[in-house]
Parts: C-alpha cells; sequence; structure tokens
C-alpha cells in the first residue's frame, strides 16, 4: 500500500491582486522511497509540501481528487486529527533552522517536546531519548549541547538538531524542505548521511525538496520535476541524464561542470506551451 496518495492537488492563493495559482493539478504516489520534488524558486515545490501538512496561511485554497495519507483523508480530517498526524506520522524538516527552532527554548527541550507531544512519557525518560537521538545524529557532547540554545550551536548543527526533532516520534513520512541549502558542500554531504542513514534505519519515506539536481541525482530514487506550480515530469534519478522533457533537459545543460569546461552555459528556454500540455504521465 502506498504511504501517501496525491491526486490532482491544486493550491490558490489569494493576495490584494487577485488570485495567484500556485499549484496545478500535481499528482504522485509515494511508496517505501526517497522521492525527489525539484524546479527553479517559485515553481511550487514547498507549497506542495505545505499543502500536504495543511500548514498553509488561512488565505490559501487547496483541493485535490485525493489527498490521503495511508486511508485517511488529509482534506476533509479534523484540526485535531491533523495536528496528531504532524510530526507523529508526518514530519517536516525547515530549510534553515535559525528560523524553525524556539530561540527561548534549549535544544534539548525542544527535541524532548516533540516526543512528549506525541507518547505518554516522563520528561526524564523523553530527556533520556532526547540524548539518545542527539547521539544519532553524531553530535559528540549530547549533553552539553541538550542545554545549549539555537544561537548558541552552528547551522550545521542546528541542522541535526532539526532532524532529530523531526526523527524523534519515527514518523512514516518526512518532508525535507531544502535542509542543506544554507550549509556549506562537506557539512552538507554529513547531514545527507546522518538522514539517509535514520531514515533507511527506521524505515521513514522520503519527501526531498530540492533544486540542487546534482544532489538528488545521487540521492534521491525518483524526481518529480516542477515548473510554473505543475509536475513536468517524472522520472528516476538515475536516468536524469537521459531525461525527455525540455525544462528538465535545460536544467541539466545549465549546471556547470569541472570536467567539461564551456564558454559559456546555456541559458534556459522557456515555451508557454508547457502550461497548456498538463503534467507528468
Amino acid at each position: 500500500m502506498s504511504v501517501l496518495t496525491v491526486e490532482k492537488l491544486n493550491v490558490t492563493f489569494h493576495t490584494d491582486d487577485g488570485a495567484k495559482h500556485a499549484v496545478r493539478d500535481v499528482s504522485f504516489i509515494l511508496n517505501n522511497e526517497k522521492l525527489a520534488i525539484v524546479g527553479e524558486s517559485g515553481s511550487g515545490k514547498s507549497t506542495v509540501g505545505k499543502a500536504i501538512l495543511r500548514l498553509n496561511s488561512p488565505s490559501t485554497q487547496v483541493s485535490a481528487e485525493r489527498l490521503a495519507f495511508r486511508d485517511q483523508d488529509l482534506l476533509t480530517c479534523s484540526e485535531k486529527a491533523m495536528r496528531s498526524i504532524r510530526g507523529q506520522h508526518i514530519s517536516m524538516i525547515m530549510q534553515d533552522p535559525k528560523f524553525s527552532l524556539n530561540p527561548v527554548v534549549s535544544v534539548g527541550d525542544q527535541i524532548a517536546e516533540a516526543l512528549r507531544v506525541h507518547r505518554r512519557i516522563s520528561r526524564q525518560a523523553a530527556r533520556e531519548a532526547a540524548l539518545d537521538m542527539l547521539r544519532e545524529v553524531s553530535i559528540s557532547d549530547p549533553e552539553h549541547v541538550y542545554d545549549q540554545y539555537p544561537h548558541e550551536i552552528s547551522g550545521g548543527m542546528g541542522q541535526r538538531v532539526m532532524i532529530a526533532m523531526m526523527v524523534i516520534p519515527e514518523p512514516d513520512i518526512i518532508i525535507a524542505d531544502e535542509p542543506t541549502s544554507a550549509l556549506d558542500v562537506s557539512v552538507q554531504q554529513d547531514v545527507l548521511d546522518i538522514l539517509t542513514r535514520l531514515i533507511e534505519k527506521k524505515n521513514i519515506s522520503l519527501i526531498f525538496i530540492s533544486h540542487d539536481l546534482n544532489l538528488v541525482k545521487k540521492f534521491c530514487d525518483r524526481v518529480l520535476v516542477m515548473y510554473s506550480g505543475q509536475v513536468v515530469e517524472s522520472i528516476r534519478a538515475s536516468d536524469l541524464a537521459n531525461a525527455s522533457h525540455p525544462y528538465t533537459r535545460g536544467l541539466m545543460e545549465s549546471l556547470p561542470s569541472l570536467r567539461h569546461r564551456r564558454a559559456t552555459l546555456p541559458v534556459m528556454t522557456r515555451d508557454p506551451a508547457w502550461l497548456t500540455q498538463g503534467g507528468a504521465p
């Protein structure tokens, strides 16, 4: 059975300048895999992640023919049911921990709280579980880091803390919204290795939102390519070099390479017809 089913998801923002159609008829099925959603800034990939968890603003209209976690309809279930699903079954790792972590609560207490919200567990047991989780994300001195505040830790350590918070309830799905974009390359790889190890160990499905095609080609199993709010191609990550849609090929061709020097990088061209040809099969 699929973990998540999305059929013809549409998201519209209502603004002072009128309605803005941000996501158009997006459909996909998530199994036990690492699924990437890629595209340029503004393509709607992060909006899809937030719509799954109903984290959009009240002025946002979300509709779908089907949006279901296993057999549970995410569009019609109550807010109380959604609070149970968020974190316990579907977690989301935000892009920058300094904007996502509570600045006046120690990082250890925030990890422990993520567990206590969903389980009847003592404060001491939650602390021990949080310390174990800090060790799982390769933090060498968890007792010291537990009592630190977000402004006292580095960006890479902050992202490890965010991963610990999202993994500790052992959800079925993690949505990672560009979790490594603010990190340097060496720290990026450490964070991805930790995330891979944890999701494989705990059998978690992953939706990995990114603009980095080189990264997802190595890290993910399957890729959805989004353009202007719609999915234009669905392809195995290992087959990205053989993509058929001109937009995906344009993204791939615009990547610089140290091995193959070119006088100039190709400029992405866009065809208005892409918006009328429908989404990926």
